[in-house]
C-alpha cells in the first residue's frame, strides 16, 4: 500500500485556499469547452469566497478572488473573467536587493551620528552659534562614550577624540566643562544579597503576625480610625 504525503505533493500554489481547490482549479484547465469552464470556474469562485469570509471586508473583493484563480491554475486557465487577467510579470515580480551601508566608522562607540553632526557643525558661520553646537556634539560624545565603555572618562578625552575626527577644524573653548554622566554599576551578588533580606524580613512578620494575633487586630483597629464593623 502507499501512502500519499504531502511532501510528496505538488507544492501548494496559495496555501490559504486547500489542496482541494487547487485540484479543482486543475481539473477545470483540462475541461474541453469553455462553457464547461466558465460554469465550473463561477462555482469554484464562490466557494473561495466561502473559504475565506474577510475577503469580503476588501475592496472589490469578487476581483481578487478571480486574480486567485488565475494565479492557482498558474495562468493556464481560459475562462470569460469579469476582470482583466492579471499579468504573470506583476504577479512574480521580484524587488531589488537592499543595499546595506558600508561606510567605516572610525569611532564605532560613537556612532554614524556623531560623525554627521561634526559635519554640519564645520559649515556653520556663526561663531557663537558654531560653538553651541560643538558643545553639544562633545556631551553627546561623553555619553555614548560611558554607554558603551560602561565607566567614566576624562573631558580631556572627549576633546581630543572631537578634535580628531574633525580634522582640528571643531575645538571646545577653554574653561568649557560637559555635563557630568554618572555610570550606575550593579553588583548581582549585592542584588542578591537584598532580595534574600527582604524575603527573610517578610517571613518573620509574618511569623510575628501569627504569635501575636491580638497585635495585628489592633494594628488594623488603628489603621481604621478605630471603628469597628
Amino acid at each position: 500500500m502507499t501512502f500519499d504525503y504531502n511532501t510528496t505533493r505538488k507544492k501548494l500554489i496559495l496555501a490559504e485556499y486547500g489542496r482541494n481547490v487547487q485540484n479543482m482549479v486543475k481539473y477545470i484547465v483540462d475541461l474541453p469547452t469553455k462553457d464547461e469552464r466558465n460554469r465550473y470556474a463561477q462555482v469554484v469562485i464562490d466557494l473561495m469566497g466561502f473559504l475565506n469570509p474577510h475577503l469580503r471586508d476588501v475592496a472589490d473583493f469578487k476581483h481578487k478572488l478571480w486574480d486567485h484563480l488565475h494565479i492557482i491554475s498558474d495562468f493556464k486557465i481560459d475562462v470569460d473573467s469579469p476582470y482583466p487577467k492579471p499579468s504573470e510579470d506583476a504577479i512574480r515580480f521580484k524587488p531589488a536587493p537592499l543595499s546595506y551601508p558600508q561606510q567605516r566608522i572610525k569611532y564605532k562607540h560613537y556612532g554614524k551620528t556623531v560623525e554627521l553632526m561634526i559635519s554640519r557643525a564645520k559649515a556653520i558661520e556663526d561663531p557663537q552659534r558654531k560653538q553651541l553646537m560643538i558643545q553639544s556634539i562633545a556631551n553627546f560624545m561623553k555619553m555614548a562614550y560611558v554607554t558603551w565603555n560602561k565607566d567614566s572618562v576624562a573631558d580631556e578625552t572627549i576633546i581630543k577624540d572631537l578634535r580628531e575626527m574633525s580634522n582640528g577644524a571643531l575645538q571646545l573653548e577653554d574653561n568649557v566643562n560637559l555635563q557630568r554622566i554618572e555610570v550606575r554599576q550593579t553588583n548581582p551578588a549585592s542584588r542578591q544579597r537584598n532580595s534574600n533580606q527582604n524575603n527573610k524580613n517578610r517571613q518573620n512578620s509574618n511569623s510575628n503576625n501569627r504569635n501575636n494575633p491580638g497585635s495585628s487586630n489592633r494594628q488594623r483597629s488603628n489603621n481604621s480610625g478605630g471603628k469597628r464593623y
